[in-house]
């Protein structure tokens, strides 16, 4: 009779772990849910970074920074000062 409880209670104790592993909250689904929280909030800190950067660029072409002025006007529209050359570089 002792053997027949012993694994009575292995069959339920291993049916609870189980439960608690798989269910849907579970350990499992716990670590998963733990892992998107992880890689959202780096994105979130990326896209924070981008903003300030962006927020930053802004500003200065408000203020009219001469040098950002020229940058954006260089890389963006091609433009040279007189007696400047442009050189094209086609990349493969």
């Amino acid at each position: 009779m002792s053997k027949l409880k012993y694994i009575v209670f292995s069959l339920f104790f291993l049916g609870g772990f189980l439960y608690l592993l798989f269910n849907e909250s579970g350990v499992i689904k716990f670590l998963k849910l733990k892992q998107q929280v992880k890689s959202l909030n780096e994105q979130i800190s990326d896209v924070d970074k981008d903003n300030k950067r962006l927020q930053a660029e802004i500003d200065s072409l408000k203020n009219k920074v001469p040098a950002k002025i020229e940058r954006i006007a260089r890389e963006k529209y091609g433009m040279i000062r007189k007696g400047e050359k442009t050189i094209k570089v086609n990349e493969k």
